[in-house]
């Protein structure tokens, strides 16, 4: 059956006047449908979920969205009426980590908390759930209470209530005339079986796509069946569909959406100028990367008698082509964000609206949001304006340009338009002040330089670059930062609840070891307790081997930033108030602001509902979160595609990590990341020395610090693991320090890799146990 199909039954299912709340298995059997499709069931209701057209109320039952609210579900069960399977259970999403190991975040939990209120589960007792997965689980008796860490209270995966994905990829193989994928990463220690081979007309060795029948436990080897076949891993394009089948994203508008965006299309006059103020005569420009196609912000910018500046910020009107609740507003709002991968953009809005309509393309009239700042000749705002608009932008200017215009201003005195010139000299000029200005009031500039990789016709990694925050990106940063805190401050100071951009405080706890680690590395500092103590390390370490470790510590020791409705501050900006409002081509969160303005300037009280605003905040940070990872791990694809067609080469590359089992290493000009294991350092037999973050031979007291440059090679790539491991070469540059204590006689060497935790024993029995039952199904 069709899953459009299915959601339109499960829909009148549930809203018929009979209908009493159950949970998607339940629906299965009302509708007559196979057991085998209660996968598609659940998928459906998500669907419709994220559609808004449903909801699940208490005990995850599913419900119309339309029907009178419950009394939602308390986050520990202790209900009398409880049965003994849900007594002193906490229900929650799982997130794994790469040892096995995971945590879960309790339901209710807000999106801005630290993760200290996170439950640690051991790896053997997440049952078969897996990363994102709804779970139930149960605290852990007594002495178990702590923690892998000490700081997280422990506990136990007693069931899984919702799954977050049945979709995999993997590698098609066939043992004994019977079909298995191997799922790439780590998800799946062992192949899951698929049935009958040559299924959908895979053979061995390509990419397949996999719905997930039963999930893996440490007793089932589960069962999956293929979905669709990708093609040969290294095929053009074949790396991109696996990311985009294993991340879900929606590459593909429905015909309904498309419909939609033609109707706003032919309903736009761009000589319509009813309900905004006529700005097409003001001096505008655009600034963007050299290959950008959606213009989002335009720039005006005068100054008055009494010194003070008036800065406009006009964004692209989104919302007026998006109406809440149509078509394109329900697809925009599941996207949530556009996915930006190394090889292609997938938009949250169809392109006829993203790069065409809402796109301030110069020398068009174009709809418009405009805040008008109005700054001291110190860069103080002093008030802030919203309005409805419409603009014509007189010029396009890309970064390069920019850059070019600020160091050779003659030249482009004569080529521009007088009022062009001038208005790029006054921009410069108050961004530099504002720019200044938030620095001395506290603002981190904290993070690595970031290294774009380059492809050629094939999508193949032929190089990297390392993008520089220059001066003409500098410009820009500062005026969006300021009309997105002055828009968050004038909804604040209208009493609204919206979608803020919240960045937490770090926790004690992770100031406490970032100091540790800081005078580790010899940067002499009291405990560390506030930012401007981070902005002197962070100035200290300027152009130092280890000015990277220091940095990739500090942003470890920083909280993710979130979307929700919590007035919390934004700690790496040191903004009181602060959201999205620059972005609505590709980020939902600003678009719901927008709508906000427009209650505003209409003088509209809005409608305002606190948990559905909580719920959207944690589903956009969901997806911002979802498509980093995808490009993350598109990018490792082509990185490993590209070590593999070079494994002669040395390569240069820092060590970034130490730990007993090895060092891992990141690559200067092509930036790769990979292990070289202790066990491959066949010179010494080294131990690591935790508090110098070093390992230091036995013999020869040679050592490997974090920091230090190595020439390295490719010794072996696995790449359904996704994981590469490094041969050392030689010591390039070592970033010095007081001599180590070489080990004494007695201490361990060689820690080879990481200790295996749980219980082997019973984890082998358990296999061993389901594969004699195996063999007894097939023998009958």
């Amino acid at each position: 059956m069709d899953l459009q199909e299915l959601e339109r039954l499960i829909l009148e299912h549930i809203r018929k006047e009979n209908y009493h709340p159950v949970k998607p298995r339940v629906i299965c059997k009302q509708l007559q449908l196979s057991p085998d499709d209660r996968h598609l069931v659940r998928r459906a209701v998500k669907s419709l979920i994220r559609q808004g057209t449903a909801r699940f109320g208490p005990k995850h039952l599913v419900m119309a969205a339309d029907e009178a609210p419950q009394a939602s579900r308390p986050a520990l069960t202790t209900a009398p009426a409880a049965t003994a399977e849900t007594t002193n259970t906490i229900a929650g999403k799982f997130f794994k980590a790469s040892g096995g190991f995971g945590f879960v975040r309790p339901e209710g939990t807000p999106a801005s908390a630290g993760r200290d209120v996170d439950l640690y589960i051991p790896r053997h007792d997440i049952l078969d759930a897996c990363h994102g997965d709804t779970v139930r689980v149960r605290l852990a008796p007594g002495s178990r209470k702590r923690g892998r860490e000490n700081e997280q209270q422990r506990a136990q995966i007693v069931e899984v209530i919702e799954r977050d994905r049945y979709q995999f990829v993997g590698t098609y193989h066939v043992l004994n005339e019977v079909g298995f994928v191997k799922v790439d990463g780590t998800h799946f220690q062992q192949p899951v079986p698929v049935g009958d081979p040559g299924a959908k007309g895979a053979q061995p060795g390509l990419k397949v796509v996999i719905e997930m029948v039963r999930f893996p436990s440490a007793y089932d080897d589960g069962e999956a069946v293929i979905t669709d076949v990708l093609g040969e891993r290294g095929e053009t394009g074949v790396d991109t569909k696996m990311v985009i089948a294993e991340f879900n994203l929606r590459v593909d508008f429905p015909e309904e959406v498309l419909e939609d965006a033609r109707r706003q299309a032919e309903a736009f006059d761009e000589n319509d100028f009813s309900n905004r103020e006529d700005l097409t005569t003001k001096t505008t420009l655009t600034i963007d990367p050299f290959d950008a196609r959606d213009f989002d912000d335009a720039i005006s910018l005068e100054q008055t008698e009494n010194g003070h500046w008036i800065l406009g910020v006009h964004i692209a009107d989104v919302a007026h082509f998006v109406p809440p609740g149509s078509a394109l507003d329900v697809e925009a709002a599941i996207r949530a964000t556009s996915v930006y991968l190394p090889d292609m953009v997938i938009p949250m809005l169809p392109e006829v609206i993203s790069n065409n309509l809402a796109s301030l393309q110069p020398h068009k009239n174009r709809y418009a949001k405009t805040v008008f700042i109005e700054f001291t000749s110190d860069g103080i705002p002093v008030t802030c304006d919203v309005k409805r608009s419409v603009i014509n932008s007189d010029h396009r200017f890309n970064y390069e340009e920019v850059d070019d215009f600020l160091s050779h201003r003659a030249k482009w005195k004569e080529q521009l338009d007088e009022n062009v010139y001038y208005l790029l000299d006054h921009m410069h000029s108050l961004a530099m002040l504002l720019r200044k200005r938030r620095m001395e009031n506290g603002s981190l500039e904290v993070g690595l330089p970031e290294v774009k990789i380059d492809l050629d016709n094939r999508g193949q990694v032929s190089g990297a670059h390392r993008v520089v925050n220059t001066e003409s990106h500098q410009i820009i940063e500062e005026f969006m930062l300021a009309a997105n805190q002055a828009v968050a401050t004038l909804l604040n100071d209208h009493e609204l609840k919206f979608l803020r951009r919240i960045h937490p405080d770090p926790s004690p706890r992770k100031l406490a070891k970032l100091t540790q680690f800081v005078n580790d590395m010899g940067v002499e500092t009291e405990e560390i307790t506030n930012r401007f103590q981070i902005k002197k390390i962070v100035e200290q370490i300027v152009d130092k081997p280890f000015e990277q470790s220091i940095q990739l510590a500090i942003l470890k020791s920083m909280q993710k930033a979130v979307y929700g409705p919590e007035e919390e501050r934004h700690y790496a900006l040191n903004f009181e108030h602060y959201g999205h409002f620059t972005s609505p081509i590709r980020r939902y969160p600003d678009l719901t602001i927008h709508r906000l303005c427009n209650q505003i300037i209409d003088k509209k009280p809005p409608v305002q509902d606190l948990p559905k605003l909580i719920e959207l905040g944690n589903h956009c940070s969901d997806r911002e979160r979802n498509a980093e990872s995808a490009e993350r791990e598109l990018k490792k694809l082509k990185l490993l595609k590209y070590l593999q067609d070079h494994a002669d080469r040395e390569f240069v590359a820092v060590v970034t990590g130490v730990e007993n089992f090895g060092l891992f290493v990141q690559g200067v000009k092509v930036p790769f990341e990979g292990l070289i294991s202790v066990t491959a350092l066949k010179d010494d037999h080294y131990t690591m020395v935790t508090g110098a973050h070093a390992l230091v031979g036995h013999r020869s007291g040679n050592d490997f610090r974090l920091g230090d440059t190595l020439a390295v090679k490719v010794h072996h790539i696995d790449l359904e693991r996704r994981e590469v491991d490094l041969m050392f070469v030689k010591k390039l540059i070592s970033v010095g320090g007081p001599p180590l204590q070489r080990p004494q006689a007695g201490d361990r060497g060689r820690q080879g890799h990481r200790k295996r935790r749980g219980n082997p024993k019973k984890r082998s029995t358990l296999r061993a146990i389901a594969k004699r039952k195996k063999k007894r199904q097939r023998r009958r």
